[in-house]
């Protein structure tokens, strides 16, 4: 007698047959056909849902298949990646299609990094080892003008082989490119115009924050400089970050780095060409690229002015009525009590401010910049005329 065969499909009809007879309990049932608990309701619940078609093998493939990007969205993502002189990564790009495509049709950043490597537009980087960042030492930014960020993007030189300094100026929570100006050198005399037609146009920040190269700082007292000195007339508090920790500005290093791929490529002819560059640069960067600090969105739409305006005049600095305040001469130093004060020649025509913070020692300020002290009780006779402050 041959052997009785029966195919899948015959055995799930006679389950369900026996099933739908009752007086078996399910555990019974599944145990007389050699299947688990599991598979049995599967089976009976397709039945209830598609009746006999539902108990044919389903396909395992997955609904959606990675990869299967429609074609649309894939050239809009390639289109896109073209488009503008600086790449843009896969999360901004993602925020531009929004304006083309629905959501929910959108792929994932994964899959926008796929299409851009096998189109030749993404090449793998190998990863380096990194230094850790270094704890930042300011305080949390909040609200726009809180802090501004300043520096000069490396020189790089035009077609007419002029040298161009750009000058860039960030505000630190927004993001917002407020200036970004081709100069010459990085004189004060070139660097304050620049600082003033933004003042004027954007109002005054709380703080200013730059690395320690000039025009921002010297080697003066305090690291003062023209510049610094300036800002603290108008209540503006210079920032610096320490000295080979370009980390401690890091949003306006990346920036930087954004500015260097739209400009380096490709040099104007001359300065007129190349500020003209570097305004469209700015629009790009406040306009039309997404940040992703700031989930996705333009700075321009994150960015407002000041509510302090730029002065007509210059105020002079005040300080607390118990500072004895003197005035810094041509030769840098104060007439105090008989003795003689070097403070920094940079500061003359000044009014510095000295306070006793203990008996006999004295603090020596410029606006609320400590230059350094020194204690009355430590000088000899002979020296006691001239005195120098110590950091």
């Amino acid at each position: 007698m041959p052997w009785l065969e029966m195919c899948p499909m015959d055995q799930k009809v006679l389950f369900m047959a026996d099933y739908l007879r009752g007086g078996i309990t399910m555990t019974a049932l599944c145990a007389r056909y050699g299947i688990s608990r599991k598979t049995g309701y599967k089976w009976t619940s397709r039945y209830r849902e598609q009746g006999l078609g539902g108990l044919e093998s389903q396909s395992r493939a997955p609904l959606q298949i990675s990869g299967k990007t429609p074609y649309a969205i894939r050239e809009a993502i390639i289109s896109l990646r073209r488009k503008f002189r600086v790449r843009l990564g896969p999360k901004k790009l993602l925020k531009l299609l929004e304006e083309q495509f629905p959501p929910e049709e959108l792929p994932s950043t994964t899959t926008v990094y796929n299409i851009l490597r096998k189109a030749g537009l993404i090449k793998p980087k190998r990863r380096r080892q990194r230094v850790p960042a270094s704890r930042h030492p300011f305080a949390d930014v909040q609200d726009p003008n809180e802090v501004w960020s300043v520096d000069f993007k490396g020189q790089f030189k035009m077609q007419d082989g002029r040298w161009c300094y750009p000058l860039t100026v960030m505000d630190h929570s927004s993001r917002y490119l407020l200036g970004c100006q081709g100069l010459v050198s990085t004189r004060f005399a070139l660097s304050k115009p620049v600082f003033v037609r933004l003042f004027k146009e954007f109002g005054l920040p709380s703080r200013i924050r730059s690395d320690n190269g000039v025009p921002f700082a010297t080697v003066a007292r305090g690291g003062l400089s023209k510049l610094s000195i300036w800002w603290l007339h108008l209540g503006i508090l210079p920032e610096r970050i320490e000295p080979g920790k370009p980390q401690q500005n890091g949003q306006h290093e990346r920036m930087h780095r954004t500015l260097k791929e739209w400009v380096l490529p490709a040099p104007a002819a001359n300065m007129v060409d190349q500020q003209q560059d570097l305004d469209r640069f700015r629009h790009f960067y406040n306009c039309e690229r997404p940040h992703e600090a700031l989930q996705q969105t333009m700075p321009d739409c994150v960015y407002t002015p000041s509510p302090r305006p730029y002065p007509s005049r210059l105020p002079p600095l005040h300080y607390p009525s118990y500072f004895d305040v003197k005035k810094v001469q041509p030769s840098g130093v104060v007439y105090w009590r008989g003795c003689q004060v070097y403070v920094a020649y940079l500061l003359a025509g000044e009014q510095v401010g000295l306070e006793e913070v203990a008996d006999g020692i004295w603090d020596l300020y410029f606006g609320p910049i400590r230059l350094g002290g020194f204690d009355i009780r430590t000088m000899k006779e002979k020296s006691a005329r001239y005195l120098t402050i110590k950091v």
